[in-house]
């Protein structure tokens, strides 16, 4: 089972190119001006210095706002630049494929098609990604997808059992501290991840496995005892995944005393 932790991609690939994303869904226009063929005077910088882009900003911000000519814009919240390795400017998704078109016609289509796909929870595009991707990635994405049911599951269990509001995010922290001796805001810091990002997405494989594992006795348990509110669920889910807990250090210290004992070096040295 794969212990690296497969980062999805926020943004489907265009022409066989990673299009990355911020935690904002904001996209980088760098990575669209690779897929469309380097073009030296077409670069994000360029383009942004146009005046129809200026234009085009200015309009996005009078939407996004619902007023029309406010002077105290800032441009940032459309469209932003990270210096440095691994930088790069991005957009709003509208400008994304404004500056698309000004590249290529054909590539805006392009890039169009597979965000409409992507938007719309295309299944065959996802497979379509999946069946060019290595059986790491796969096993990975495998592992979310059902994770991700399970999930519904549990929070449907949790809902049904009358939790609400901030209860939902104790059940499922009192699920990590139980598991990984974290809450949600720790694995974040531990994984370098955003403070909105998702934490499972940085999981790996056995990660997801255990989350899943306590998950599903949780929701049985919470049913069959019939606990009544977030107290009660987060109590049951607590001592469901203690036994998943206990399971997963059960093994490791097993296969930990079976390992054989490490060569002894200066034991060597004296019989020589």
């Amino acid at each position: 089972m794969n212990d690296t932790p497969i980062q999805p991609p926020s943004f489907p690939k265009v022409r066989g190119r990673e299009i990355r994303t911020d935690a904002d869904g904001f996209v980088c226009l760098n990575d669209i001006w690779s897929a469309a063929g380097f073009k030296k005077n077409q670069q994000p910088t360029d383009w942004k210095e146009l005046q129809i882009t200026g234009q085009l900003i200015v309009a996005l911000l009078d939407h996004n706002s619902g007023q029309t000519g406010v002077k105290n814009y800032n441009p940032k919240s459309v469209i932003y630049s990270i210096r440095g390795k691994g930088g790069g400017t991005y957009a709003d998704v509208r400008l994304a494929l404004a500056y698309a078109e000004y590249l290529n016609p054909k590539l805006a289509l392009e890039v169009r098609e597979v965000f409409l796909r992507y938007k719309a929870a295309d299944p065959a595009l996802a497979d379509d990604i999946l069946e060019r991707a290595g059986p790491e990635a796969n096993e990975w994405a495998g592992t979310r997808a059902l994770g991700r049911s399970v999930r519904n599951n549990y929070t449907a269990a949790l809902q049904d059992h009358g939790v609400k509001g901030p209860d939902f995010g104790a059940c499922t922290n009192t699920l990590y501290q139980t598991l990984f001796d974290a809450n949600a805001k720790k694995l974040r810091e531990q994984k370098n991840l955003p403070a909105k990002a998702n934490v499972r997405d940085a999981m790996t494989t056995s990660e997801l496995v255990f989350v899943m594992a306590g998950e599903t006795l949780s929701t049985e348990r919470i049913h069959e005892e019939g606990c009544d509110g977030g107290e009660a669920c987060r109590q049951a889910t607590s001592k469901s995944a203690r036994f998943i807990r206990m399971a997963i250090d059960a093994d490791r210290k097993d296969r930990n005393n079976s390992q054989p004992p490490p060569a002894n070096d200066d034991a060597d040295d004296k019989a020589a």
